[in-house]
């Protein structure tokens, strides 16, 4: 069984640079604060329900949802915007079609663009829906364009989808290239953490990933993390002293965790847990075909994997080892 070393759900873009086109207020890594403080402005409140600067409010409200991870919320935020500003400068437009993105919608994203204003963010979403929605002219000469970017927002756009793309050691170098100048940005080890632990350097990973953790001991990606590496560097008994404290406890990644529990125990509860996650996941339909082929469950196993395209050699023997598996049971014989 394979550990999921990232919150997927969390991460539909899985992309650092596709964010919102509104400056950060002082309630930046608040946004919890920042609703609170805006719902209850009085001065807001005196200027009207339909004013300008209640419309400056419903988009910062909308900000931070979308930054709690409440897309669905912060999508029909922007919608009633939207309907009730319909001239809009463009911002609104890419607003909604982020939402859009984060949550899936990538054809109706797309059919934002058009209205939507020209700036940096449209040019990295416009790449990344290019890459969903499998537009590999137009991807190519998006990839072109940011790779001559020196903006920071772009070159962390365009390490993202090398990481998608199973580009890892491309990932790294522009992560170290952007440390460089910003050592600040700790969050970046662990993305090359993740890049790392993708390249089976699980010590080099978790050294780049300690940094990060001695400043944000409490990050529960970059303890699930670090549980992975122990799960591959030691076993599942190791990795889940790490995480066991907080999988029950409501935390972001919630889902993650309780897969990986599943793995770190060899497959135990793997039909409570892992059906439920399939669609959340990746790992998910993996781990559970290859519990029902230790079950001798063949069938089952193959109407998991018989739709997934693989993407990486793990993904290509276990589809294989499937199909032999069902060739052995139906008496086939190749020829």
């Amino acid at each position: 069984l394979d550990p999921s070393p990232e919150n997927w759900e969390g991460k539909r873009g899985a992309c650092a640079g596709v964010l919102f086109a509104l400056s950060t207020k002082a309630q930046r890594g608040r946004p919890g604060g920042g609703i609170s403080e805006y719902a209850n402005d009085d001065e807001d409140e005196e200027e009207g329900a339909h004013g300008p600067k209640q419309s400056q409010v419903d988009q910062w409200i909308a900000f931070c949802n979308f930054h709690l991870g409440d897309y669905h919320q912060a999508l029909a935020q922007y919608k009633s915007i939207h309907q009730s500003s319909p001239s809009a400068d463009g911002k609104v437009d890419l607003n909604l079609a982020v939402c859009m993105f984060y949550l899936g919608l990538y054809e109706e994203a797309q059919q934002l663009m058009a209205n939507a204003a020209d700036n940096p963010l449209k040019q990295r979403l416009l790449f990344h829906l290019a890459h969903k929605l499998g537009n590999e002219e137009e991807w190519s000469q998006l990839q072109e364009e940011l790779q001559d970017s020196s903006s920071l927002e772009q070159q962390l756009s365009l390490a993202s989808m090398h990481y998608m793309r199973a580009h890892y050691q491309e990932a790294i170098d522009v992560y170290k290239r952007v440390l460089v100048d910003n050592k600040d940005y700790q969050a970046i080890n662990v993305y090359l953490a993740l890049c790392f632990y993708k390249l089976d350097y699980y010590d080099m990973s978790q050294e780049v990933l300690d940094v990060y953790l001695s400043q944000h001991g409490d990050s529960t990606i970059a303890i699930n993390l670090k549980a992975c590496n122990r799960f591959r560097l030691f076993n599942g008994r190791v990795a889940e002293q790490e995480i066991k404290n907080i999988a029950d406890n409501g935390t972001f990644g919630a889902d993650l965790l309780r897969h990986n529990l599943v793995v770190f125990r060899n497959g135990e509860g793997a039909l409570r847990v892992l059906p439920g996650l399939l669609n959340i996941i990746p790992e998910a339909r993996l781990n559970l075909a290859i519990y029902y082929l230790k079950q001798g469950d063949v069938q089952e196993a193959h109407a998991l994997m018989k739709e997934l395209q693989p993407t990486s050699p793990h993904e290509y023997i276990l589809k294989g080892v499937v199909h032999a598996a069902l060739g052995q049971q139906l008496g086939s014989v190749s020829k």
